[in-house]
């Protein structure tokens, strides 16, 4: 573990090399590292393995990464992209241990020639940020995936890359030549001179939007008749915040606290939370900052990352048991924690507070009553709180919590209308399921109409209502979303400039005649030929 913690040193003093938004992304990256490996379920396994089944080292801590990254790919979950970034963050860790333990030493990418791509089973976030984009022009890769570390890290250099094309290390061969399309997510290997024209002129037109789009990040996300919208960024882990930066988000509309909880041999204490909180707050400048309480249980039950909270489910339906609020209500010492962090930061910026999985307004009544009393305890401890508290909002991401949003909204603040979850309980589908993914649709006509009935419910009560989600970052849908009554757009930061593009050629009148004519489809082919075919200024007359 020391030589490990020497070799993050290391690499933390080679940050001076690289591109400052690259630094400011590594950071924090190399931090969580050293955390986890001073205090996570790797190093005990490692351990006991050690001790019981008198293994070398070097074995058992790749023995007992492999359990845990399989306990975590097992995992009932949603978010399948999700579960295989922190199971390849468990192997990242347990492979530069194995490398220290063995004193095998780093390769360097020094000798590779200008303008190369970079072909691999896979690629460590740390290793990453020490390849030169001005001699990489992409990379590839069998493993990994576009929501990773690695994928962050390439972002942030500003290198291409596709990451999780099966099989292609294997087929590629040194000094082959290749066309690679990061935006398309496709490499040609071995192309013809047609497909490598293909590829110049993709090249020169990627360079012009991006040029294009790089205009947007100042102006604001204005229809064409004047009328505001937000556009927030997701945010799953603190590395993400200077991609959040470059995007031009006005604020973060979720804050997914989910990584306070990974890695760990306990639970993350009240003081542990609060810096986190702050780092986050304080990055963002003042801008608001959505913080979603702990998603834990059911499908997301991650007992293979941490000790501290107990398997929460043993059915067989498991997103339809304990997760979020519920099993917050039921171990109320984790919602008081997350509370009092929150409460504590809200002096350093604007910050609100998101319930997730809620379905009947008593269970949000609940959580306030909770809520209201940790304030009192903090106010009687001396601790200077806002005269307002930060407000408390609803997740809307259930048929039940879509159909009660009126009652439901009488004991809320403002709702987040989460699509992803909202369409899979919906339509009794889980996209990561190939034989029925192509039936998980949230443009089917069923969705929609409970996203209407939900953001009415809100705007009877001029109550805040935003939209986090894939919906919400597809451009395409943005005049729906518009015309439905929705102002403020949470996404992936990435995602930010193209919709704010749209946004910036819409008007409302327009959104809001579209909006009437697809509420009135009930086959979803219908409602998706009338998005791909909605063209700005189309619909007037």
């Amino acid at each position: 573990t020391a030589l490990s913690r020497k070799q993050l040193g290391k690499l933390k003093t080679r940050l001076s090399v690289l591109p400052e938004e690259a630094q400011e992304e590594l950071a924090p990256l190399l931090d969580a590292y050293v955390m986890m490996l001073g205090n996570s379920r790797l190093l005990r396994g490692a351990r006991k393995r050690i001790e019981t089944e008198l293994l070398a080292a070097e074995t058992a801590v790749g023995d007992e990464a492999e359990a845990i990254a399989a306990l975590i790919l097992a995992a009932r979950d949603d978010d399948k992209p999700g579960l295989q970034r922190r199971a390849g963050e468990v192997r990242e860790i347990a492979r530069r241990l194995t490398r220290n333990l063995t004193s095998t030493p780093f390769r360097s990418l020094k000798g590779v020639p200008e303008g190369a791509i970079l072909v691999a089973e896979e690629l460590t976030p740390a290793d990453a940020a020490l390849l030169d984009p001005t001699r990489i022009a992409g990379v590839a890769t069998d493993e990994g995936g576009a929501d990773g570390h690695t994928a962050i890290m390439l972002r942030a250099l500003g290198i291409p890359a596709i990451l999780g094309a099966s099989g292609l290390s294997e087929s590629a061969e040194r000094g082959d030549m290749a066309v690679l399309d990061g935006a398309a997510g496709t490499i040609v290997l071995r192309p013809s001179d047609k497909a490598l024209e293909k590829g110049r002129n993709a090249l020169a037109a990627f360079a012009k939007e991006r040029a294009k789009l790089a205009k947007l990040r100042r102006l604001p996300a204005v229809t064409t008749d004047g009328e505001p919208v937000e556009l927030q960024a997701n945010l799953e882990i603190p590395a993400e915040l200077p991609l959040i930066a470059q995007s031009g988000a006005i604020g973060i509309g979720l804050l997914r606290t989910e990584f306070l909880f990974m890695n760990r041999e306990d639970l993350p204490d009240e003081e542990a939370q609060l810096a986190a909180y702050t780092q986050v707050v304080e990055a963002m400048g003042g801008d608001p900052v959505t913080i979603r309480v702990l998603d834990w249980g059911g499908e997301k039950d991650m007992q293979a990352l941490s000790e501290g909270v107990a398997p929460t489910h043993s059915g067989p339906n498991p997103a339809l048991g304990l997760r979020g609020l519920r099993l917050l209500l039921k171990r109320p010492e984790l919602l008081e924690s997350q509370f009092a962090a929150i409460l504590r930061v809200a002096e350093k910026g604007q910050v609100r507070i998101l319930l997730p999985m809620v379905t009947n307004p008593s269970e949000v009544k609940a959580a306030r009553d909770i809520y209201e009393r940790v304030a009192r305890r903090l106010r009687r401890k001396g601790t200077h709180l806002p005269d307002k508290l930060p407000d408390l909002g609803v997740m809307i991401e259930t048929p039940g919590a879509a159909l009660a949003a009126d009652a439901i909204a009488l004991e809320a603040d403002f709702f987040a209308i989460g699509t992803n979850d909202l369409a899979m309980y919906t339509l009794a589908v889980d996209r990561a399921e190939a034989e029925v993914s192509h039936l998980y649709d949230p443009l089917h006509p069923a969705v929609l109409r409970l996203m209407q009935f939900a953001t009415e419910a809100a705007l009877r009560l001029r109550m805040p209502v935003s939209v986090c989600g894939e919906v919400a970052g597809n451009p395409k849908l943005v005049p729906l979303l518009l015309g439905l009554g929705i102002r403020c757009l949470s996404m992936n930061a990435s995602a930010i400039p193209r919709v704010k593009q749209m946004v910036r050629a819409l008007d409302i009148g327009d959104c809001a005649r579209f909006a009437r004519r697809v509420m009135e489809q009930s086959d979803p082919a219908r409602i998706h030929e009338l998005v791909q075919g909605f063209a700005p200024g189309g619909d007037r007359g």
